[in-house]
């Protein structure tokens, strides 16, 4: 089972901040996940919510700032904000794998995987296998499969799709399919539905790390990276 770095190493440090990317990055694990959006000004920034309130020294929304203000606000523990330039060069030659999660709903619709496809360009990326696309969206899915087809894609079933997709119909097919602890432990028989590896949040007990990879789970998410290590046999 693959072992990744949710947010980076979030258990520990700051959520998605440099410091824990490096933390996690210093890890023998398959690789870090980090969520994405837009600034005002277009540059794609490494951030989960919506708004800032949460996890900044600032409120109000990401897509109202510019990049030039959000890299000068505080993210805890004296943490800034990243552009996934910024994460795509820290990752450089390691061998971690990471996974890219655009965020939805959002102001500027379509644009956000157009220019997830021209970061990866830029940085001479969009080739490496190393590099997944995960969303909750079959939109988005749908749209990185013509922008990027040889990018792996791994759609996030939500935990209410389970009552009202109960063939589990993949409409946005995807390479991989994603779902919380929750709904595997509700519903086990899905891990692994339709030959596809399954990838699995947000999980961070040694007890859980334990079931998930006897219940067959491929890719772990967790907040604890090194408890996981310790947690399950790789």
């Amino acid at each position: 089972m693959k072992i990744v770095a949710h947010r980076g190493y979030s258990g520990k440090y700051p959520e998605l901040s440099p410091l824990a990317f490096e933390k996690a990055l210093e890890l023998p694990i398959h690789g870090i996940e980090c969520d994405i959006r837009l600034s005002s000004d277009g540059k794609v920034v490494v951030h989960h919510d919506p708004t800032l309130d949460r996890t900044t020294n600032a409120s109000g929304r990401v897509s109202r700032l510019t990049w030039e203000e959000l890299r000068r606000l505080k993210i805890g523990g004296g943490q800034r904000m990243l552009l996934l330039d910024e994460l795509l060069e820290m990752l450089g030659d390691k061998k971690h794998h990471l996974y890219i999660e655009t965020k939805h709903p959002s102001g500027q619709g379509d644009i956000l995987e157009e220019q997830m496809v021209l970061r990866l360009r830029y940085a001479g990326l969009l080739d490496d296998p190393r590099i997944h696309m995960i969303s909750f969206s079959h939109r988005a899915i749908r749209r990185m499969a013509v922008l990027a087809p040889h990018v792996d894609r791994i759609y996030l079933r939500r935990d209410w799709e389970r009552h009202f997709n109960r063939p589990d119909i993949l409409l946005s097919q995807p390479t991989g399919l994603g779902m919380s602890l929750l709904r595997g432990k509700l519903q086990p028989g899905a891990i692994g539905a339709h030959g596809l590896p399954t990838y699995m949040w947000t999980i961070d007990k040694p007890e859980d790390m334990k079931w998930a990879w006897a219940n067959g789970v491929d890719i772990l998410a967790t907040n604890q990276p090194e408890v996981a290590l310790h947690a399950i046999e790789l």
